[in-house]
């Protein structure tokens, strides 16, 4: 597969810069990451080639991206092999082991509202103990706050598109976490009116 025949997203290709600055806020410099919902593999790969020291699990549900997101990597020893994942298969396989953290991009809003319990249940399980992060970014709706115009035509494009898409409440979005024991500890601003969200274990 040559590099013009690779899948490719612009959004994943204007977010991977300030999307790469929050999270080398949040990670140390080794650190091992599991990735829901690669995509493209455009973030795996940035992310992987600016940071040596962390080894880069990428993921996705969909058996017909893991060639592309293989050719995309290929190259990186910090990559491992993608895997497919899909996070509404109960249990996760076992084999997967640990992480430092999790990373999701874009996904809550074009998938079942199912899927926000499922990542909260797998990250809690698979989730180092103490200090493992779950890192999810996208657009969300924030009660109490104005939603930009262009993330309510977004969110009426979606629900049109599937009834079962659609941008996501915070509040619910941080419900489903408390449920697996996990809670917001962080949240960033992002451009195009995104956000970052970071949940941890919740303190005994």
């Amino acid at each position: 597969m040559t590099p013009e025949d690779l899948p490719f997203s612009p959004a994943a290709d204007r977010n991977k810069a300030p999307v790469l600055e929050v999270l080398r806020q949040l990670l140390p410099a080794s650190a091992r990451v599991l990735e829901i919902a690669s995509g493209t593999g455009q973030h795996a790969a940035h992310f992987a080639a600016a940071q040596p020291g962390w080894q880069w699990q990428p993921t996705d549900a969909d058996e017909g991206s893991v060639p592309g997101i293989a050719a995309r990597c290929a190259g990186l020893a910090n990559v491992l092999p993608p895997l497919r994942l899909d996070v509404l298969a109960s249990p996760w396989p076992a084999a997967l082991g640990r992480f430092d953290a999790f990373y999701c991009a874009n996904m809550l809003h074009i998938s079942p509202w199912a899927t926000c319990a499922a990542l909260m249940q797998g990250a809690s399980r698979h989730l180092v103990e103490g200090a493992g992060l779950l890192i999810v970014y996208g657009p969300f709706i924030v009660d109490g706050e104005p939603t930009a115009d262009s993330n309510l035509a977004f969110d009426a494009s979606l629900r049109a598109r599937d009834p079962s898409w659609g941008l996501r409440r915070l509040a619910e979005v941080e419900a489903e976490a408390h449920r697996a024991g996990l809670a917001l500890q962080r949240r960033f601003d992002m451009p195009a009116n995104n956000l970052t969200l970071v949940f941890g274990r919740e303190a005994d």
